[in-house]
């Protein structure tokens, strides 16, 4: 299908699509902070540079210190509670977390939703996800608590596609990870046995999916991986994917540009297990020089 076929755009060009303007003003504001056994909770929104707000939580440690950040991206829909455990335990080991919600997700007169048939309105809404993301290291570095020289991104299943994005238009960070990303939205759209996709395809005519994949295909993380360089990145896959195949796992983390390591773990695409949470704390630790989590684990785990 000419659908399928990924576009292959420049760098300077993948970076101007998700430009904006650096020095408009972040509007921040914080809603309430909780408190949590030495961790602050910040409840934020600041502004996007494409439309609206930004809903987050701002996780940062409860003492005085200049800290390494990571920025964490959910799934799609998913909301800011997603990475919030693991952001908390970071916090515990000296690091700052902005977990943001995604655009669905947000409430009134936030919310931007879109659906297959509005394949425009979908490749926007993508945009503005990473161009949010970006304004979220600039919230990050106007932070006197936050280190701009160790900044990191862990992103999942659509936050990890954002974040193969980020690894290359954005030089501010040390470090990407990636978790269960996909290559391309053909991948899924065309190739995945999971029941909603097999229905889609069967009610939806051929040519309407050809014009959903020819606008949104520019946008596929196999473009973007091979500029990642010379950012380090941590592929995280599933070898019981539901939703793609590990040959199609395989061709992504072999298009990325080195350096990279590419992991396997025993569970499905939510990767919901500890030894995947204890992997990128290692990774993270080594490119952000965090303390290690590992004690800090087996004492909440022992409690």
């Amino acid at each position: 299908m000419p659908g399928s076929v990924s576009t292959k755009p420049s760098i300077d060009e993948l970076r101007r699509r998700f430009g904006y303007d650096h020095n408009a003003p972040l509007d921040f504001k914080e809603v309430s902070v909780i408190h949590r056994d030495g961790v602050r909770i910040h409840d934020i929104t600041y502004a996007s540079p494409k439309s609206g707000r930004v809903t987050a939580y701002l996780v940062v440690p409860a003492r005085r210190g200049r800290f390494p950040s990571v920025i964490f991206g959910h799934w799609s829909y998913g909301t800011r509670t997603e990475f919030l455990p693991e952001a908390m335990l970071y916090a515990k080991a000296g690091v700052v977390s902005l977990l943001v919600d995604d655009l669905g997700a947000r409430p009134a007169p936030w919310r931007r939703n879109a659906q297959i048939n509005e394949p425009q309105a979908i490749r926007e809404n993508f945009i503005q996800s990473v161009v949010d993301l970006r304004r979220g290291i600039d919230v990050l570095r106007a932070r006197s608590d936050v280190d701009p020289d160790r900044m990191a991104y862990v992103g999942h299943s659509s936050g990890a596609h954002w974040g193969a994005i980020l690894s290359a238009v954005d030089r501010r960070l040390k470090t990407v990870v990636l978790m269960a990303g996909v290559p391309s939205e053909a991948t899924i759209m065309l190739g995945s046995d999971d029941p909603d996709f097999v229905i889609f395809r069967q009610n939806t005519p051929e040519e309407q999916q050809d014009n959903y994949l020819r606008i949104i295909n520019s946008l596929d993380a196999i473009n973007y991986v091979p500029h990642a360089a010379p950012t380090p990145l941590l592929f995280q896959f599933a070898r019981f994917e539901q939703y793609f195949n590990e040959a199609a796992m395989r061709r992504y983390a072999e298009a990325a540009s080195e350096p990279k390591v590419v992991l396997w773990y025993d569970t499905g695409h939510g990767l919901n297990d500890v030894q995947p949470l204890i992997d990128r704390a290692n990774w993270l630790r080594k490119y952000l020089r965090m303390k290690p989590v590992a004690p800090i684990l087996r004492r909440m785990l022992s409690r």
